[in-house]
């Protein structure tokens, strides 16, 4: 059976994840992990994405990506393809590294992109990988809040704009928000919190264990838990 086709146009953001076959590892180190993360530099520059979050966590990754060119598929194609070849030939392996190709969430409202670009760097801490997100190497949080510096391939400037102009209190107010991410995970439904922009979603909405839609500010479901 044919695959279906997936929704590509200029200027599209997607929420994506990939996940290791039989939910098997994709990255066994840190080498691995540096080495993806210098091919997403590359296919970001070729195909002229934005990369807007990011995360690398054990047997799969998150990426939310803004497509100028309409091209998700074909970049995925090579970002997937390299990498599964230099994993399979650094760990002695064969065969399909990866679950599918690659799944993607289509992102239509700014709330929804502002919503990811939180609950994608704060998989590590709901997994247990690290006690705050900043203690995660492999996500765009450190770089997003100010506290390393931003990988070539990251934008940052449209998530601190939703803050403030400066980028100093932007970066304040962006910890914050994804502290009260956090938070608000382990309420109960029907408390609310306010979003950045003064309006207000209940924490069902809200919750991490929800299917992402491009109308609410909700995040995909995903494995809480990870391999040591």
């Amino acid at each position: 059976m044919a695959r279906p086709l997936r929704p590509a146009y200029p200027g599209a953001i997607y929420h994506i994840t990939v996940r290791g076959v039989e939910r098997r590892r994709l990255f066994m180190d840190d080498r691995d992990r540096e080495g993806f993360l210098g091919l997403l530099a590359d296919v970001v520059a070729r195909f002229e994405w934005r990369c807007h979050a990011y995360c690398l966590m054990t047997n799969h990754f998150h990426l939310v990506v803004e497509t100028p060119l309409g091209n998700v598929s074909a970049g995925m194609k090579q970002l997937n393809g390299v990498y599964a070849q230099a994993f399979n030939r650094r760990h002695g392996r064969r065969g399909h590294l990866y679950e599918d190709r690659f799944h993607t969430t289509l992102v239509e409202t700014e709330a929804h992109l502002l919503e990811l670009t939180r609950y994608v760097p704060t998989n590590p801490v709901r997994a247990r990988l690290c006690r705050a997100p900043g203690q995660w190497r492999w996500s765009s949080y450190a770089a997003t809040a100010g506290d390393a510096p931003a990988p070539r391939f990251l934008t940052v400037d449209w998530t601190l704009a939703q803050f403030a102009a400066r980028p100093e209190r932007a970066r304040v107010r962006y910890r914050l928000f994804v502290a009260e991410g956090l938070r608000v995970a382990t309420f109960s439904p029907g408390t609310s919190q306010t979003t950045p922009s003064g309006g207000s979603v209940s924490a069902a909405e809200n919750s991490w264990s929800c299917h992402a839609t491009s109308s609410a500010i909700t995040a995909p479901s995903l494995p809480t838990s990870e391999p040591p």
